[in-house]
């Protein structure tokens, strides 16, 4: 069992381990967490080997996770983890800080199935959490405190921007940034192909698209612009850039990117739902 709380805030578990290596390699690389003091668990070696091959400890029994760590985060299966909560929530101390990573269980589905009291996040990552660029949301339990959600939101930071809200913009950040990078990854590879079109060769083209949105972020959130200011900062008048807006209205981009949001935010919904 931990000694001092504050050996315990430094140790970090991970229940199912899936995709989730990418954010214990950002707490690693941030130096938040050393790769020896993380203790992954998995039914199989298959997802463990990832962990492994960061230095961190890894066991098959998901309470033994539990008894050495304090912060745990749960990254299985939406539909494996009620029954796995159930199954660890006999070791669930009031000195746990347990977050879910899984999309679509509720705060209130969770904290029905662990002891009264247990603290509980849900967090939402996205994948440039692997290159530590992820947008990341949390949405706190009614027993958290803000001492703990600072904490974690210091450790994801290691992972990229992270920002607290109510749980209800939880499926609004999947539809926005979860299945945004999809959506960006299309409007990059369109660009790309403009200039193919206009004689640029594919992959010379592809490298400045992506530089192009790259940069562009950059200044949004830095200079904590509204993109019509940068936009009407580009456009001079009768110059390229008003020539080309022009022909992204007629096509309806605008229109087609509020459509994507909303249909991937009312499915994301739905799957809550089930």
């Amino acid at each position: 069992k931990m000694a001092a709380a504050g050996s315990a805030t430094r140790r970090v578990g991970f229940v199912g381990a899936g995709r989730m290596a990418g954010i214990a390699q950002g707490l690693i690389r941030a130096g938040k967490v050393e790769a020896q003091h993380i203790v992954a668990s998995a039914p199989t070696d298959r997802n463990l080997c990832h962990f492994q091959a960061l230095g961190c400890q890894t066991t098959h029994s998901n309470q033994e996770v539990l008894q050495s760590c304090l912060l745990v985060i749960f990254a299985t299966k939406p539909h494996i983890l009620p029954a796995v909560v159930a199954e660890v929530a006999p070791v669930v101390t009031a000195e746990h800080i347990l977050v879910s990573v899984a999309a679509g269980v509720s705060l209130s589905t969770l904290e029905e199935l662990l002891p009264p009291n247990t603290r509980v996040l849900r967090v939402l990552p996205n994948l440039p959490c692997v290159v530590q660029e992820g947008a990341i949301v949390m949405a706190r339990g009614r027993h958290v405190g803000s001492s703990e959600t600072k904490l974690l939101q210091h450790l994801l930071e290691a992972c990229g921007r992270c920002e607290e809200v109510p749980e209800a913009y939880v499926d609004i950040h999947t539809g926005l940034s979860g299945s945004g990078v999809a959506f960006v990854c299309a409007f990059s590879e369109a660009l790309a192909e403009g200039a193919v079109k206009m004689g640029m060769p594919s992959s010379l083209a592809h490298r400045i698209a992506a530089q192009t949105l790259l940069g562009t972020a950059k200044m949004l959130l830095h200079e904590g612009q509204h993109p019509a200011q940068l936009r009407s900062d580009v456009c001079t008048p009768g110059g390229t850039t008003i020539y080309g807006l022009h022909a992204l209205e007629q096509g309806g981009l605008r229109a087609a990117t509020m459509s994507a949001v909303e249909a991937a935010t009312c499915r994301a919904r739905e799957l809550s739902r089930k």
